[in-house]
């Protein structure tokens, strides 16, 4: 066996009485220099390039169709707006890790108990309406020469549809609480996303709220729906490095759940430093994530 395997039976430790050489012995020395034969090969091999994804093709690809009439509507409204207001956008950085750790607590019993899922969505949209509390400006309409202050927050929620964008109304949304803005989201966005909104749904909104970050998106630049003032859109969340300070003052760097608000205004109106103490109230209200008594925590 050694002679046609090529093995030289000096370089084989015998297992045997007295460190005989037994057949087994041999044949372990054949198995070991067959494998140190094969390694060199496999290593001269080319790994095997990783087959490209498959790409999902539209079947709108190479077609044409007649504009539906919502794109018209969509589109029409979206150029008076840009050419009758003065728009722009300011944005800021809000920490939710407070928010989120809050959220992963209490969203099972919320859920159970309100009826409703505990989404991000309230927490926000709660912030924001107790900004435009403080801020009417963000929540007024310019009358010929007069301004118009609102005397409640009718929150216009923009969701993505089948159908192509619609935006369903919270009206009074300043006089519900967390579970109930959550119960109102729910429903109109799963009205919405069925067709099965009435038009008294979509009409009185005094400020918007576009979720732009439930696709995947940083920020974004939303155009202001006249003859509202005002849109605010949320980022999606990530998590990154950030730089934070611990009890006693000092800089530590953390992860965190890191996203971005962004408000666009109308100029007209609303002043960088309105939307700025706007968005900085949002900000202040979410990182100290104080919510406990709206969880029943």
């Amino acid at each position: 066996m050694a002679a046609e395997a090529g093995v030289d039976l000096s370089n084989v430790k015998g297992s045997g009485l007295g460190g005989r050489i037994r057949k087994q012995d041999v044949q372990q020395a054949i198995d070991a220099q067959k494998s140190q034969e094969a390694a060199p090969e496999a290593a001269a091999a080319p790994a095997a390039a990783p087959s490209a994804p498959k790409v999902e093709v539209s079947s709108l690809r190479g077609t044409e169709e007649k504009m539906p009439r919502i794109r018209k509507v969509i589109g029409q409204r979206m150029m008076e707006s840009l050419h009758g207001m003065a728009q722009l956008t300011t944005a800021v950085e809000v920490d939710l890790t407070r928010i989120a750790k809050l959220r992963a607590r209490a969203k099972d019993d919320f859920a159970a108990r309100e009826g409703a899922k505990l989404t991000y969505l309230p927490f926000l949209m709660m912030a924001a309406i107790e900004g435009l509390k403080t801020y009417p400006q963000l929540n007024s309409t310019i009358d010929g020469d007069k301004i118009v202050y609102h005397g409640s927050e009718n929150i216009g929620m923009a969701a993505d549809t089948e159908r192509g964008l619609v935006v369903p109304v919270i009206k009074n949304a300043g006089d519900l609480n967390l579970a109930g803005l959550a119960r109102q989201i729910g429903d109109l966005g799963g009205r919405a996303k069925s067709s099965k909104l009435v038009p008294d749904d979509l009409a009185g909104a005094t400020f918007t709220i576009t979720n732009t970050g439930s696709g995947g998106a940083l920020w974004d630049t939303p155009i202001v729906p006249a003859p509202q003032v005002g849109i605010l859109g949320t980022g999606t969340i990530t998590k990154r490095p950030a730089v934070i300070q611990n009890a006693e003052g000092d800089d530590t760097i953390a992860i965190r759940s890191m996203m971005y608000l962004f408000l666009s205004y109308d100029h007209r109106m609303v002043d960088g430093g309105d939307a700025a103490r706007f968005l900085t109230s949002m900000k202040k209200r979410l990182e100290e994530g104080a919510f406990e008594a709206e969880l029943g925590l």
